[in-house]
């Protein structure tokens, strides 16, 4: 079973990305859960997000205490949080930055794959607005390989429709071509 979390606030769409890639995995013929886990916060108040694929029936229903994936959509939470908390050896650190995996590798102090990408210019420049979740998702696509791009689109699309969808579509695919990936 492959778990991911995602750290980010609210609005940035972290329980939104988790969705999508249970849908597209259970599309795939995955099984798959997707949840959120917050309170009563507010726009901008850190979120966290879980997500579970599997290709045999997942019968746990806590939160994701051990992540294979972690996913940070905004960099300002890495002054808050230790995203590699539970973190299993090997596993993958998705960070938004503009800094090379490298300059990372100090901070996850795990024998973890680094990788990062510039989700807020790519956002900004697709989107006009720094939503950064689908171009997270092409990052994490990239990084993992457990769903293809074409396996993201129809759940996208229903999601955000065909005009909105497509832009979003536009600014994952930059991210799967400019994401950084420390081996």
């Amino acid at each position: 079973m492959l778990e991911i979390r995602l750290h980010g606030r609210g609005g940035q769409g972290a329980v939104t990305s988790a969705e999508l890639v249970a849908i597209a995995a259970i599309n795939k013929g995955n099984f798959a859960q997707a949840f959120p886990s917050f309170g009563p916060e507010r726009r901008g108040a850190p979120v966290v997000a879980f997500c579970r694929v599997d290709d045999k029936k997942i019968n746990i229903r806590a939160k994701v205490y051990h992540p294979d994936v972690v996913i940070v959509l905004d960099p300002g939470l890495l002054t808050l949080i230790d995203p590699t908390e539970g973190m299993n050896e090997n596993g993958i650190l998705i960070l938004n930055t503009k800094k090379a995996p490298g300059d990372i590798a100090a901070l996850a102090g795990k024998s973890v794959r680094v990788v990062t990408v510039d989700a807020n210019t790519i956002a900004l420049e697709e989107l006009g607005r720094p939503i950064v979740n689908t171009t997270m998702l092409g990052a994490f696509i990239r990084a993992t390989g457990l769903i293809d791009i074409e396996d993201i689109r129809e759940p996208l699309m229903e999601r955000f429709g065909s005009k909105l969808g497509s832009r979003n579509m536009k600014a994952l695919e930059r991210a799967y071509n400019e994401v950084f990936i420390k081996e």
